[in-house]
């Protein structure tokens, strides 16, 4: 059996509980695959996708307040689109990118087995709600900058795992702090779910930050001048403050990078606000 034709075949799966499955069982077994050093065809549409929930442009995805039993479930929902395309993102680093140390392959398994929990976790606590995962229409950001970098191991790296999903771990600790204020059992179950998510998560930007800095050795690429480069190459999206410098110390951020990130949107704010005046709403962090 080999691995990346296996993943390949498990991000292909529309039905969200049997990719969940699949994506567990490759986990489970990863150690009996043989893994092909050499380019693979996909068949078929990629990923497979559910015919729920409706995908929209993130700009067309109504916002909702948590202080109401919908708009909480809403916010969940949100989060637990964005584990579904976590799990396809990582089955998809593992089946794009050929030539990579076996190692690599284990970690972005690893990385889909514990996204799928994720997934798992905030389902099943939306079902204890009464709603389920399509219930509410979702964007494709993530999966977006996914499909842009398939071409490039480094540049998807460093713009996925180390830019958006680090993009999480800023996130997070104010949506526990908004759900603390909500107050109901249902949110502080969710503040409990997150807890998980956030301590996996560190070490899914962990994964890529190492193997970002990995490829740029190899390829003898200076890794904060070639970050700055691919952002503007793929359009990255511009990161706003705050940031959760802490957890990104223990994923593996440098100080050089977290000075290169906060004078970065410092610049971003000190220029919004030279052209406006003052700042406009959209540049509160979310």
């Amino acid at each position: 059996m080999e691995l990346r034709q296996a993943a390949l075949a498990a991000l292909q799966i529309p039905d969200p509980q049997e990719k969940v499955a699949a994506s567990l069982d490759l986990w489970a077994c990863h150690a009996i695959y043989s893994i092909a050093n050499h380019d693979l065809v996909a068949n078929g549409p990629l990923p497979g996708q559910p015919p729920r929930p409706e995908l929209r442009s993130h700009l067309d995805v109504p916002k909702r307040s948590p202080f109401t039993r919908e708009g909480l479930a809403a916010l969940l929902h949100a989060v637990t689109h964005i584990e579904f395309n976590a799990i396809n993102l990582a089955l998809d680093a593992v089946w794009r990118f050929s030539g990579m140390p076996q190692a690599y392959y284990f970690d972005w398994l690893c990385v889909a087995a514990e996204e799928a929990t994720h997934f798992s976790l905030l389902g099943a606590h939306l079902q204890s709600m009464g709603f389920a995962y399509g219930d509410f229409p979702a964007h494709t950001g993530l999966w977006d900058m996914t499909h842009k970098t398939r071409h490039d191991v480094t540049a998807r790296m460093a713009l996925v795992p180390r830019t958006l999903e680090a993009r999480g771990l800023d996130a997070k600790p104010p949506m526990q702090a908004k759900l603390r204020r909500v107050g109901s059992p249902e949110a502080l179950r969710a503040v409990d779910i997150l807890d998980v998510i956030l301590r996996d998560e560190i070490g899914h930007v962990a994964i890529g930050n190492y193997w970002y800095r990995w490829l740029c050795e190899r390829d003898g690429l200076e890794p904060v001048a070639h970050y700055a480069l691919l952002t503007e190459r793929y359009e990255a999206p511009r990161l706003r403050a705050p940031f959760n410098e802490a957890d990104r110390r223990r994923a593996g951020f440098s100080e050089e990078e977290l000075a290169a990130l906060t004078g970065a949107a410092a610049g971003a704010q000190a220029s919004r606000t030279s052209a406006t005046g003052s700042l406009p709403k959209s540049g509160r962090s979310r």
